[in-house]
Order: structure tokens, then sequence, then C-alpha cells
């Protein structure tokens, strides 16, 4: 009787945790996607009211910066409740289910330990900002600072409901665990502080490859780790690293990554990408391996609208894979150039690692979005010529070539969905819009497209995209806060200036350094993921370049597709795994296949390091 009663107190309890965090992820979601509604109807009023009117909109332009910050922590909040954070969890998926259920318990619990360290500082922070008045709306920055501690301690509710959900005990674990390991760090505090720079190893190495390890949100890692570099080994106050954080999510210009991820979602519901590869298919679909030609620019062409790597895929492999895998390829060979057409058209423009590295380098976004277009091509090339070897021996059937009646019917039909990029690449070259605004015309055109022509626009879909849109959206800021903020550690500490001096000392000039950076690239992309490796050495590592005599735009292609290479390659690049999980693949089937594609995009690297027009030919 009494076991029973237990049984039934534990499903209540259960039960109750179930629907408090359904209550928290609604109450964290709803004004996140909110605010992204919000932001686009500010900026496409603005460009409106300034090219139309000729009457820019001030207020406006400090009410999307004001909204934007909370929008990001939000977005970070709503990731978190999603398990939408980018992880490293190659560890964690090769393990049995008592190991990963273990991973995922210290993951959660270094997560509690990261906010709780947070929390205090950012009240603090916002105590320091309601001193400060924002000129244009005569209102406190305290407003807009606020959005720290609130989405800090919403994050606790969430991180805390978790481990109850996994049981009392465990929770009353996490705690021990988490106050014993800051007690330890506390009394060490006197030796670390005496280390010197070898504390460096210990926190930015030690600690962030653990946390990395054990599957802990990469964003946290890093804050974690500077967190706890700062309280004990420097005197430095920590309200200092809340306002680095600040400081690196706040750059206006990054509003254009949840507004180019939206784009890409919007254009994937209406239709668009899939007018675009049928048209595609209709040119190249007879041709031995015509169908992999047609993925190679498919993904060219969406990626040249979407900005986002998950969108690409998503939206061109289900329209292809079916009719491939009826044709006898197989789904490895699949997935692996799936996987590698996303790391060769990550310098198409508008793409999110561009506006990234535009932002945290002070590099011309317009020059980068200029100078992306041919080394995409050049990669493009690449595997398509390996496509052609490979496809020699195929003897499958091939359909009959398309009529020109039936290309020109694809075309016709295709014709507004090809005409988006161009719309986007016009108005910013026009000045019709910022590089941040220019995506609100991209999300406009494709709306009206799918609502008129297309007629797929799902409104109930809407609401779910712009979820979709803050969790992805918070977890690439949120991680570009954290590592902003452990930059300034780094830099405080005395690392870039070493750095610096043991890079520029390195024998054989800039062609030397050109070598190390691809291969630096290709590891940190596979490690950390793309935009944390960027924002953490790109601004230490593009001084350099430039006083080699690098151009910047060359060095910056170099470096994204670089990193694009380590992201998507198997066993620890994630974007591999996320090419698997769209395409329903078991990662093992695509490791083998993958090799030669890699290869090839290597050379293509090599290929655009060894050439600057390929990147600066176009540049005014």
């Amino acid at each position: 009787m009494s076991a029973h009663v237990d049984r039934e107190a534990a499903a209540s309890t259960s039960s109750a945790l179930a629907r408090i965090d359904k209550l928290l992820g609604w109450l964290v979601a709803l004004p996140a996607a909110a605010l992204v509604a919000v932001e686009v109807i500010l900026l496409f009023t603005g460009v409106i009211a300034r090219y139309v009117f000729h009457k820019p909109l001030i207020v406006a332009d400090e009410l999307s910066s004001v909204l934007f910050l909370w929008l990001a922590m939000m977005g970070a909040a709503v990731a978190l409740h999603r398990h939408a954070h980018m992880r490293m969890t190659a560890l964690v998926n090769n393990s049995n289910d008592l190991w990963r259920a273990r991973w995922d318990f210290a993951a959660w619990t270094a997560c509690l330990c990261f906010l709780a360290l947070l929390a205090e500082p950012s009240i603090g922070y916002l105590m320091q900002q309601s001193e400060i008045e924002l000129p244009g709306l005569s209102i406190a920055d305290g407003w807009r600072a606020a959005a720290l501690p609130v989405a800090t301690l919403l994050m606790m509710a969430i991180t805390i409901v978790k481990l109850l959900m996994r049981g009392a005990r465990e929770t009353i674990l996490a705690a021990l665990i988490a106050l014993a390991l800051a007690a330890t760090l506390h009394v060490a505090g006197p030796v670390l502080a005496d280390l010197g720079n070898l504390n460096l190893v210990i926190f930015f190495i030690g600690i962030v490859g653990t946390a990395v390890m054990l599957g802990m949100p990469i964003a946290f890692a890093f804050g974690l780790a500077t967190f706890s570099y700062l309280s004990l080994s420097t005197s430095m106050p920590l309200d200092v690293v809340v306002g680095r954080v600040d400081e690196g999510v706040s750059h206006l210009i990054l509003l254009a990554v949840p507004m180019f991820v939206f784009l890409g979602l919007v254009v994937e519901m209406t239709g668009m990408a899939r007018t675009m590869v049928a048209f595609l298919a209709s040119l190249l679909g007879h041709v031995r391996g015509g169908l992999s030609y047609v993925l190679v620019g498919s993904m060219y062409l969406v990626s040249g609208i979407s900005g986002s790597k998950a969108a690409d895929m998503a939206a061109v492999a289900p329209v292809l894979f079916p009719e491939m895998t009826k044709r006898g390829q197989k789904r490895g060979e699949l997935v692996a150039l799936l996987a590698s057409t996303g790391a060769q058209t990550e310098t198409i423009p508008p793409s999110i690692v561009l506006i990234t590295i535009g932002s945290v380098t002070g590099v011309s976004i317009a020059a980068l979005f200029a100078g992306g277009l041919m080394p995409g091509l050049v990669l493009a090339l690449m595997l398509c010529l390996l496509i052609g070897w490979r496809a020699r021996r195929e003897s499958v059937e091939l359909p009959a070539r398309a009529t020109p009646r039936e290309i020109l019917h694809c075309f016709v039909v295709a014709l507004p969905a090809l005409l988006l990029p161009f719309v986007i690449r016009a108005a910013v070259i026009e000045g019709v819009a910022t590089a941040t605004e220019v995506s609100t015309v991209g999300i406009v055109y494709s709306l009206l497209v799918g609502l008129l022509i297309y007629r797929q626009f799902n409104v109930r879909r809407l609401g779910e995209i712009l979820i979709e849109t803050v969790a992805l959206s918070g977890a690439i800021l949120i991680i570009i806060g954290t590592a902003t903020a452990m930059a300034w550690a780094l830099v405080q500490s005395g690392f870039s200036q070493s750095l610096a001096e043991m890079m520029g000392s390195l024998p054989g000039g800039a062609g030397m350094f050109m070598a190390v950076s691809i291969v630096a690239f290709i590891i940190l992309g596979s490690v950390l993921e793309g935009i944390p490796a960027i924002v953490l050495f790109g601004p230490l590592l593009f001084p350099i370049a430039r006083d080699m005599g690098i151009n910047e735009v060359q060095y910056a292609m170099v470096v994204i597709l670089s990193m694009g290479l380590g992201l998507f390659s198997p066993p620890f690049g994630v974007g591999y795994y996320g090419a698997c999980a769209v395409s329903q693949t078991h990662p093992d089937e695509g490791i083998r296949p993958i090799i030669g594609y890699m290869v090839a995009l290597f050379i293509g690297i090599v290929i655009v390091a060894m050439v600057p027009w390929i990147s600066t030919g176009f540049l005014k």
C-alpha cells in the first residue's frame, strides 16, 4: 500500500513538474517570438520611412536596439528549454544510456553553476545602466539591460526544473557538486592567483574543454570559464564581464541574424526553395550524376537567400533525396554530399557567419558579401569535378531530357523565387536598406510571393517559425556574447599579444601564416563550431593578417571556409550530424564517402588562399 502511495505521489510530482516546465517554455517563447515580429515591422518601417518618405525614424532605430537585447537573451532561454544550444555531442552520443544520462546530468549542473555566477553581476550591471538615459527614447538604459538578469533568472528556473524532473535526489546532488566545486576553487584562489598565465591553461583549456566534452552548451562553457578565471585569479569586478557580454550581443548589425534565420524558414514554408530545385533538376536531371550537380547548385542558390545552414539543408534534401535514392544512390553518399555543400556555401551572402565576422573584426560586411560568391563557386567546381569522376561508372537508367517547354514552365514557376537573391542584393547596392534591414525586404517579398503566387502561406506555421527563429538566434547570439567576454579576458591576460608575436614570427611569412590559419580553423571549427571560433580568434588574427599584407576579405574567406570544413567533418563536426538528421541517415553511413569530398574542399580552400583575386576581384 505504501509503495502504491509513493508511486502515485511520484507520478503527481512528475506531472506537476512537466506542467511547470511547459509553462516556463511558453513564458520565454511567446514574448521572444513577438519580439521577432516587432523587429521585422520596425526595421521594414524604417526602410519605408527613409527611402520612400526621406524621413529616417531615429526613435525606431533606438527601440530596435533596446528590443534586440531582449530578443537575444530570451532567445537563449528558449534555446535552453528546447535543448537547441550549440553543443559538442560526440562523446555523449557514443555513450550507452547510463553514461549518456550521467553526461546530461553533469551538463545541466554546469549550466546551473554558470547561471548562478551570472545572476548577481547582471543585477549589478542593471543598476549601473539605469543611471544612463537613452537620448532618443528618453528612458533609462536599465530597461534594455534588464534583459540580462530577467533571462538569467528564467534560465535558472528552467535548469532547476529540468534537474528536478530527473529526481529530487539528483537535484540535491547537483547542488552539492556545484557548491563543492565552488568551495574548492575558492580555497584554491590564493594559489591560482600566483600561477600567472598558467591559469589560462587551467580555465580556458581545462574548464572549457571539460565542459564542452560533457555536452554543456558551448556558450555557457565560455561564460563559466571566464567568470571562474576573473573571480579566482584576478581582482576584476564581475560586472565588467556582463558588460562585455552585452557589448558582444548588442551590435545592431547582429540583428540581421534572427532576421535572416526567419527569412530562410519563410522561404522553406512558402515553397520557394522547392521551385528553384525543380528548375535546376529540369536542366540537369538527365545527366549522369545530374541530381548531385543539382544538389550543389541548389545549396549555392538557397544559401544565398536564407543564411542558415539548417534551413538550407531542410529546404533541399527532402526535395532531391527521394528521387536520388530511386536512381540507386546510397544514403551515405547523399548525406556526405549534403554536408559537403553545407561547408562549401559558408561564404555565400547573406551568410550569418559573414555578418558575425564583419561585426567582430570591423571588416566591411558589404565587401564580405561581394567577396563571398567566387570562393563558394570555386569549391562548388571542386565538388562537381569529384561528382563527375564518381558518376562515370553509374549504370542506372536516366530519365529523358526535359523538353524546352518543360524547362520553360519550371523557369516561369521558379522565377519569383529566383529573383529573391537579386532583390536582396539590389536593395543593399542601391542603398534602399542596410545589411541589417535588407532581410526584412526579403521577408516581405517572400511572404507576398507565398501568399499571392505560390499560395503556400501557412498562417498556423508562422508562430512555430517565429519560435524556431528565436531558439536558433538565441543560441548563436549568446555564444557571441560569452565568447566576446572570453576574448576580452584573454586580451587582459596578455595572451593576444603573445599569440600575435608567435604567429607573426612564423617562418615563411604570409604563406606560412595562411597555412597555419587554415589548419587551426579546421580544428577549431570541428571542436568549437564556427561562430565561437571566429568570435574568439578573429579579432586576434585579423590584425596580424593585415600587417602581413593579406587582404582582410581574402583572409575572411579562407577562415570561414576552413571553419566550415571542420564544422561539417566527422567525427566532431556538428554540421555533419545536422545533415544526417535532416536526411534521416545514420552518421556511420556517410563517414567513408565524405572523405573524398572533404579532400576536394580542402584543395579548393588552398586555391582560394593562393589566388587573392578569387575573393577580391569583385570589390569596388
